[in-house]
């Protein structure tokens, strides 16, 4: 097994971190059923989700499920500056953070031990400080592999903390459900349930090649692995993103394809700029779908250079879209998604000779400084006026 000699890994993860904040910044909210999200949940608080609401699901009929809730438009800047709090709490724990999103990380304690104690007294101190210092509740999970130390806190959940003792990882991991499985989603667990697999110690009793035949090979080589626990991968401090991207749900009535072209619009738009935000240039275009039935489908393309450009990158997302229209109009569409990847960061960029005469990075360049100064609602494409394209989800400096 590919561990470390003791649990220095620990898990951190916010408990329901968007309503966490309004419930702390409202005191009426306090011990109510809290939903955030305008027409699409963004998150529930544990009051709420004790009635079924979960995230992504319609508002009305997580309305309908909780006739008590209390629904809150979704703040932003308060969750973005709720974040910095957090994650000055974690780099004042570890020199070893690595973040997943804006309420969770990673962090290895091994080389602070000497001087902060054994990792489930830095654990019961991370947890005292961040409550102390952001006013929020976090989860902990602690073991010798980040995968396990993940599962362990989603177990703790909520405000709570766990240890999974050294010896006894497959002891503790083998009883769970197969959804605790890193990477196991409803088609997934709904797969390895027909045919009669329901916990991980099931998933571990097959040979990797069976799981290979069930799942694909890439699926089935990762889940072997990890219902072993074999998870070798380190804790790595501020790894750049290896991609940007944004996503809507489109909700469960039927949109023409006018209507999702207009969203793909305000998708790339806020993937781009944020790309020249980061100063990041990408290769390959994603285009990602979720249908009716729930079933998703991924389409992508590699530009022969990489771009930051709107326009580019907007041509390259609609002929993705264009070639998934005959599938999109058998099967509904209930979310598009766009991310652009293939970074070239370690090389020199080389630039493409401006044979256009328009300028289309120095068009890009004064929306962006429009925006910065005045606003992202100050200049819009035509197309987008009046429309409604759902909150920008904050994410971590890159």
């Amino acid at each position: 097994m590919f561990v470390a000699e003791g649990p220095t890994i620990l898990h951190a993860d916010v408990d329901s971190f968007f309503a966490s904040v309004e419930q702390r910044d409202d005191a009426h909210l306090r011990g109510q059923p809290v939903i955030v999200g305008a027409w699409v949940v963004l998150a529930a608080s544990y009051e709420a989700k004790a009635y079924g609401v979960q995230t992504a699901m319609s508002v009305a009929r997580a309305r309908r499920l909780c006739p008590g809730a209390v629904v809150v438009e979704p703040r932003m800047s308060a969750y973005a500056e709720a974040s910095k709090a957090i994650y000055r709490v974690f780099e004042d724990t570890s020199p070893l953070v690595e973040g997943l999103s804006i309420d969770e990380a990673f962090l290895d304690v091994r080389g602070v031990r000497r001087l902060s104690g054994t990792p489930p007294e830095i654990a019961v101190r991370l947890r005292r400080d961040v409550r102390k210092e952001v006013g929020l509740p976090i989860t902990i999970g602690i073991a010798r592999t980040k995968f396990l130390a993940k599962v362990a806190s989603g177990v703790a959940k909520p405000n709570g903390l766990l240890l999974v003792p050294p010896g006894d990882e497959l002891g503790f991991l083998h009883p769970l459900p197969v959804e605790r499985l890193w990477g196991v989603g409803s088609v997934t667990a709904a797969k390895l349930r027909d045919v009669g697999i329901a916990t991980v110690g099931e998933v571990a009793e097959l040979s990797e090649s069976s799981l290979v035949s069930l799942l694909g090979r890439a699926s089935g080589r990762h889940l072997h692995a990890l219902a072993h626990n074999r998870d070798p991968r380190p804790v790595q401090a501020r790894r750049r993103r290896r991609s940007i991207g944004a996503q809507r749900a489109l909700g469960r009535s039927r949109k023409s394809l006018d209507e999702i072209d207009t969203s793909l619009v305000g998708l790339v738009d806020r993937v781009t700029r944020r790309m020249r935000a980061a100063d990041r240039l990408g290769r390959t275009v994603v285009l990602r779908l979720r249908f009716d039935d729930f079933s998703r489908a991924t389409r992508s393309h590699t530009l022969p250079d990489a771009t930051a450009e709107t326009r580019t990158v907007l041509a390259t997302a609609r002929w993705l879209l264009a070639a998934a229209t005959p599938m999109i109009e058998r099967r509904g569409l209930t979310l598009l998604g766009v991310a652009v990847g293939g970074f070239d960061d370690d090389e020199a960029d080389q630039l493409a000779l401006p044979f256009d005469r328009r300028s289309r990075g120095a068009l890009d360049a004064a929306i962006d400084e429009v925006r910065d100064r005045f606003g992202s609602s100050a200049i819009t494409r035509a197309v987008l006026l009046g429309r409604e394209h759902g909150p920008s989800v904050p994410l971590l400096p890159d």
